[in-house]
């Protein structure tokens, strides 16, 4: 038996608490306590979650409990057994709380080597596991050979972002990296999936208009967040690149899933992305410095992220041309490299490294 608290619903935190009890009900049983109100989108997710919180009716006070949450919230924990906080955080520098929560824990589990570090440097006396996240290549799979005839025969050359609306992702400056990579008669789109719920309806709307009014604004396309992983890979499968000039990443989900269809991708190099993002999979924006990490909404100076000045800006925009004029001669080809990396970043492989930690 392991216990497991987490949120259950389409957000990070929500894909991580859904797979990982999903995955490791395959092999042990689960006891769930839902942070919120769970919300799967298909009776096999259903069945799964509804077992798992009955277990928690009677649960083994003496198993583990993982903690599948933010590092500031580590306090509440079910029995007796071993307590695993399982962060996901994006800054390379802890709060006063922050720290205070992760000292009260036995183990604390961390997507990357990157986070392992982190953890090591700033909180003593406590054992850190690297326990990387997966992508489920039964649904985020490359092209057929149909398909990707037809999508040679689709002259446009489309951009893609997805991640809720924040500086931190970058979303300040993509809209300009766009615009200085391409002009009005350049066939280029730049899609984005970034609907952030925790923004108020003004907020969303400045983001809406910071891009719509921007240079290239009607090759530009705002796509409403979507309820199901499926309906997400029926928009990944149209799109020739994704790109990412993150600040900070807890891990990228999107990317990985990405590289899982076969799709080009452009992210920095830095954070925890890096734990699957290299040279053969990648094209990789250099980090050279970080700087304190503010955006007067969500992040303060705690901690530094990657700086992105003009020497960065520029080489994502040439990765941005570069994939254009592939695209337009018909000589883009599948990520092979990503592909091979995704099928190492299984579900199943997340959920056996919990079982060897816990």
């Amino acid at each position: 038996m392991i216990n497991v608290i987490s949120p259950i619903n389409q957000l990070g935190y929500g894909i991580t608490g859904l797979n990982v009890v999903k995955y490791l009900s395959k092999s042990t049983d689960v006891s769930l306590w839902c942070i919120g109100q769970p919300q799967v989108t298909n009776k096999e997710d259903a069945d799964i979650i509804s077992t798992a919180l009955k277990n928690a009716r009677y649960p083994d006070f003496n198993a583990p409990c993982i903690r599948i949450w933010h590092q500031h919230d580590m306090s509440q924990f079910v029995g007796r057994g071993t307590k695993i906080g399982f962060p996901i955080f994006e800054l390379d520098t802890f709060s006063e709380l922050e720290k205070h929560h992760l000292s009260s824990v036995d183990k604390i589990f961390v997507c990357s080597h990157w986070a392992k570090q982190i953890v090591e440097n700033t909180i003593k006396d406590v054992e850190v596991c690297v326990i990387p996240l997966g992508v489920d290549t039964n649904i985020f799979k490359p092209l057929s050979e149909d398909e990707l005839e037809s999508s040679d025969r689709h002259q446009s050359t489309i951009f893609f972002n997805c991640g809720k609306w924040e500086v931190r992702k970058g979303h300040d400056i993509l809209v300009d990296m766009f615009n200085e990579a391409f002009s009005e008669n350049d066939d280029v789109q730049l899609w984005l999936m970034c609907e952030n719920p925790f923004l108020s309806e003004e907020e969303t709307k400045a983001w809406h208009s910071r891009y719509f009014r921007s240079k290239l604004g009607s090759k530009i396309k705002i796509i409403p967040r979507v309820n199901t992983q499926l309906e997400v890979y029926s928009i990944m499968k149209q799109i020739d690149c994704g790109v990412f000039p993150s600040r900070a990443e807890g891990w990228n989900l999107e990317l990985l899933e990405l590289m899982s269809c076969g799709k080009q991708v452009i992210a920095t190099n830095y954070a925890a992305h890096t734990e699957f993002c290299n040279a053969e999979n990648s094209y990789l924006i250099d980090v050279e410095e970080t700087e304190l990490a503010n955006d007067n909404k969500w992040f303060f100076g705690t901690g530094n992220w990657a700086k992105i000045t003009n020497k960065q800006i520029s080489q994502c925009v040439e990765y941005m041309k570069y994939t254009h004029s592939m695209k337009q001669s018909l000589n883009l080809v599948p990520n092979l490299e990503g592909i091979s990396t995704a099928n190492q970043f299984s579900w199943d492989n997340t959920a056996e490294a919990i079982k060897s930690y816990v």
